[in-house]
């Protein structure tokens, strides 16, 4: 058990049965009235977020989650297979618990991390930072702008990002897939 001072980022807890992540909290001391903590959660296994309010002092039920490392190795129709580093088991991910925005980024072979909970992988959760190679993209014409401009690339996922004027098909780029944002190239 916690209390709601002891809320962070990152924290789960379990509500009814299913396990919420806290994103956001903020502590609130309105001039009347007793003390609260309004927060926004993140379903562990959906995605789905919310907004909560709790009393302050109000005691949670914390979980624990630990995380292992894991495969990604092949889709078997809205499956996605993952095998555990340490058990090598396949562990079969549903498409709707992985998301649309984590998809779009995933490759074969690509290492993420388990989130473990009463020794079972319940979710993965991809890098934060991925370097793919570009398949398809115009050709940049210098002179064009005056400075920053972008253009459209499509990653060998089927992801689109922004990316500068002078990146090529077959360069590999370092992607931030939380904000689908072109980095860095880092060969080519």
């Amino acid at each position: 058990m916690a209390s709601t001072a002891d809320f962070r980022n990152g924290m789960v807890l379990d509500i009814d049965g299913a396990l919420w992540t806290i994103t956001y909290f903020q502590h609130v001391k309105p001039g009347k009235g007793g003390a609260f903590v309004r927060t926004k959660l993140k379903n562990v296994l959906s995605g789905a977020v919310v907004d909560k309010t709790y009393r302050a002092g109000e005691r949670v039920n914390s979980v624990r989650l630990e995380r292992r490392p894991v495969n990604y190795s092949y889709t078997d129709g809205d499956l996605y297979h993952f095998m555990d580093q340490e058990t090598y088991d396949l562990i079969p991910i549903g498409r709707d618990m992985l998301g649309e925005d984590r998809l779009k980024y995933l490759k074969e072979n690509m290492e993420c991390e388990g989130l473990v909970h009463d020794g079972n992988v319940i979710s993965v959760e991809l890098p934060a930072f991925v370097e793919l190679a570009v398949t398809d993209t115009d050709p940049g014409h210098k002179g064009d702008t005056a400075q920053g401009a972008t253009k459209p690339a499509t990653l060998e996922t089927g992801a689109v990002v922004q990316v500068p004027l002078f990146v090529d098909v077959g360069d590999v780029l370092k992607i931030d897939r939380r904000e689908d944002k072109y980095l860095t190239r880092v060969s080519g």
